[in-house]
């Protein structure tokens, strides 16, 4: 038994803003409900705003990384994102640094990432879900999404689905205070209907604990993985409904 990783939540002052954002830069389409939808099939994921009028203080958890392939391209990217209300962001890159630091309208920094990075030459666009964790939390999700570890050195991890995909990577200690519940967390499903509790009693076992409702909205059941972050598991039919939709 394993589970998929379904969307990655992100949580807004207004949604739509941000759907908005997102969609266009990504080049990606939305649904009904504003969810920037996937642009093919697993291993690709949703991203979807929840309204929140609380937000936790300092950077992100988790940011993403978009890939270029020529210089011109990464240009491009980031004149498309400042276009769309993005902006510069100083979080203490060094000057021989490549990559474009930004932060979308709300605040949440996104990285450009420069041609050439031989770590994410075999992603798409989205090429990388940047977290702040240790090495357990990256052991965690290899086993909970079945992807194997692409690295594994001095504390780093990541992990790809087999199908290729965006990494999921975690910097290793030490880790940044948090305040507050994380501003994004991963949705994920059984791989087969009527697996619910099931599942949610294997991740228990590999380290993730139980959360009450009040932790995340709109989810099934609330978990926390080995650093504390919140996730949730959610039906796998009510997942492909809405995905659907």
């Amino acid at each position: 038994m394993t589970c998929r990783l379904l969307e990655l939540c992100i949580d807004a002052n207004d949604p739509a803003r941000l759907a908005d954002f997102w969609a266009g830069l990504l080049d990606r389409e939305t649904d009904a409900d504003g969810v920037v939808l996937p642009p093919g099939e697993e291993p690709e994921f949703a991203i979807r705003f929840l309204p929140a009028t609380v937000r936790s203080t300092g950077p992100n958890q988790i940011h993403l990384h978009l890939t270029s392939a020529t210089p011109d391209e990464q240009q491009s990217t980031v004149d498309r994102a400042l276009r769309l209300g993005a902006r510069h962001l100083d979080v203490g890159q060094r000057p021989e640094e490549a990559h474009v630091v930004l932060a979308d309208p709300e605040g949440n920094e996104l990285c450009v990432i420069e041609a050439g990075n031989a770590f994410l030459a075999d992603t798409a666009f989205l090429g990388e879900l940047a977290c702040d964790g240790t090495r357990e939390v990256g052991l965690f999700w290899s086993e909970a999404l079945d992807w194997p570890l692409v690295w594994d050195h001095d504390g780093e991890t990541a992990i790809q689905s087999p199908r290729g995909g965006a990494k999921i990577a975690w910097g290793g200690p030490p880790l940044r205070p948090r305040s507050g519940r994380n501003v994004m967390h991963l949705h994920v499903s059984p791989t087969t209907p009527d697996d619910l509790d099931a599942e949610v009693a294997r991740l228990l076992s590999l380290g993730a604990t139980r959360l009450d409702t009040g932790h995340v909205d709109g989810c099934g059941v609330p978990l926390a993985d080995p650093d504390g972050n919140e996730f949730c598991v959610q039906d796998l039919r009510e997942g492909t409904r809405r995905l659907r939709r």
